[in-house]
């Protein structure tokens, strides 16, 4: 009879087959078969303190390194509050996969110590949610999970991982590494060749990339595909859509476009569902995705607009793409759209630099961008704070919260930033606000030697929520939205084991970051800022 071993230890060689490294966890009675069989492994745990937190790290983890991330939390409660970072997960297009704790098999329906529908409750925020039912099964269940995560449109999946399936014993069986990976989706030749002869037709042709794109091999695609056509490409993964301020301007050229294609990125609120004046009513449609009903509610939407479609993979769609590109549109437009994507308003200029404080967020950033190196990864978060730092700072690589908008991930993003780029420079930016989400983190960071700076823009508000009243109540109808003046998160990082400075002046932040920088620990630059709404780019 073949040697036996426990569901967990199957599982363990299973993760290690699909080329996982670092699994980002909070222990728990449903998954300590997990914790034993860990040992030895040569997998990391990085323990931390909220579970949601975890599945933000295997997020941002996955992001930059391109692999899948991995998230394992215990049952019950401890997978309720893994789900609450599932939607900028999904909406981010990133394969995770959510490895939760569950009561035994032999239990359910007897009142099962936290026996809950845990598979009901991720599967709308899944591309798939499943209760692993063997023991022997376990190795094929996680193959299954990656093929699925990285197919097509990338996104989040979630076993459920009963107790008795993992103290149970069986015969060890791995897949094979191909059974990883998912079935290519690429663009055909002719498919290709219709689309590479659209945009060249077109005079005023307008690309924009989805966020799955915004991986390692994603970026390569997409600079591939901008050097072989001549045209910029917008990474749209933002909340704010087309009001992006990273993007400048650039809301403008789309309004003026003839032909839109869309590289696996969906026509939704942040295309304003390419709706007039947004979009000329008269522009033509390219969409390209790997999702079929997408493809038909797009089809739905533009009503007789779209020229060609085609189902595809973004990432095999790009190569193709740019592998066959031989003409460039016009040279005057491709020059519009980069300008216009670079547009910074010129009274922003006076205030780089400018001393004294509170500081405008303009002048926190024009300062920040000093520190940016070409190993920096910057992870942007919280409202109106985020979207003035993804203005004014531009970095090889960024993480922000996706087009899902929820805010507060700034921490475990940074954390998992510091894990995949350990001779990089992580700089985070978010408010005051977004800070109480995760604040505990730092503790994570300190204990695993995960050094990044996140500088914290304070001023003592909600401020998004504060400037929505403001516009459309009335400044005398704000409330709900105060926060403790001067309140310091720096002595927060610093009791946690971090380094902490807190700065009024802005003559005073160049030093504080010099220090932060060079302290080797995970750091929080405590800055107050003037509660500014969020830049508005229009040039017209």
């Amino acid at each position: 009879m073949p040697h036996e071993i426990r569901g967990a230890d199957l599982l363990w060689a299973a993760l290690k087959r699909g080329g996982v490294t670092r699994v980002f966890s909070l222990s728990g009675n449903h998954i300590m078969p997990i914790y034993d069989a860990a040992f030895g492994e040569g997998i990391e745990i990085v323990h931390v303190r909220h579970e949601a937190a975890a599945l933000h790290m295997a997020d941002a983890w996955a992001r930059l390194t391109g692999e899948v991330g991995v998230a394992l939390v215990t049952g019950g409660q401890g997978h309720t509050n893994a789900l609450a970072a599932l939607p900028t997960t999904l909406a981010g297009e990133v394969p995770v996969l959510l490895l939760s704790g569950h009561a035994p098999l032999n239990e359910l329906g007897l009142g099962a110590f936290q026996e809950t529908p845990q598979v009901e409750m991720a599967a709308p925020l899944c591309k798939a949610a499943w209760l692993a039912p063997s023991t022997e099964g376990l190795p094929a269940d996680i193959a299954k999970a990656f093929r699925i995560a990285r197919a097509g449109r990338p996104g989040p999946v979630h076993i459920s991982l009963p107790t008795d399936v993992l103290e149970a014993k069986a015969a060890p069986a791995l897949p094979e590494e191909a059974a990883y990976r998912p079935a290519g989706m690429p663009l055909s030749s002719e498919s290709t060749s219709a689309i590479l002869a659209a945009i060249a037709a077109a005079k005023r042709p307008f690309l924009a990339a989805g966020p799955a794109l915004n991986t390692p091999d994603g970026r390569r695609a997409r600079a591939a595909l901008e050097a072989a056509i001549g045209l910029p490409i917008p990474l749209m993964e933002s909340p704010r859509g087309l009001g992006d301020p990273s993007l400048g301007a650039f809301a403008e050229m789309l309004a003026q476009a003839d032909l839109v294609v869309l590289l696996g990125k969906q026509l939704d609120f942040t295309l304003r569902f390419g709706r007039a004046p947004a979009v000329d009513a008269k522009a033509r449609w390219i969409v390209i995705d790997p999702d079929p009903k997408l493809q038909a509610r797009a089809a739905q939407v533009l009503a007789g607009r779209i020229a060609f479609t085609a189902l595809a993979a973004p990432l095999e769609a790009v190569a193709a793409l740019a592998a066959g590109a031989a003409t460039h549109p016009e040279a005057g437009w491709s020059e519009f759209l980069a300008e216009a994507i670079a547009y910074r308003p010129a009274e922003w200029g006076p205030l780089a630099g400018k001393p004294g404080g509170p500081l405008h967020p303009a002048t926190l950033g024009a300062a920040l961008a000093r520190f940016v190196t070409p190993d920096t990864v910057l992870v942007a978060d919280g409202g109106e704070i985020g979207q003035w730092m993804q203005a004014t700072i531009r970095a090889p690589e960024r993480v922000m919260n996706s087009i899902a908008g929820s805010i507060g991930a700034a921490i475990p993003f940074a954390l998992a930033a510091s894990a995949a780029r350990p001779a990089g420079r992580i700089l985070a930016v978010m408010g005051d606000g977004t800070f109480g989400f995760h604040m505990a983190e730092f503790d994570t960071a300190v204990r695993h030697a995960l050094p990044f700076v996140l500088v914290v823009g304070n001023d003592a508000k909600w401020n998004a929520e504060y400037q929505i009243q403001k516009r459309d109540y009335g400044a005398n109808r704000t409330h709900g939205c105060e926060l403790r003046p001067g309140t310091r998160y720096d002595q927060v990082a610093q009791a946690l084991g971090g380094h902490g400075e807190f700065v009024e002046r802005a003559e005073d932040l160049p030093a504080a970051l010099e220090r932060a920088f060079a302290c080797g620990k995970p750091a929080c630059v405590n800055v107050i800022i003037e509660g500014k709404p969020a830049p508005n780019l229009r040039r017209v």
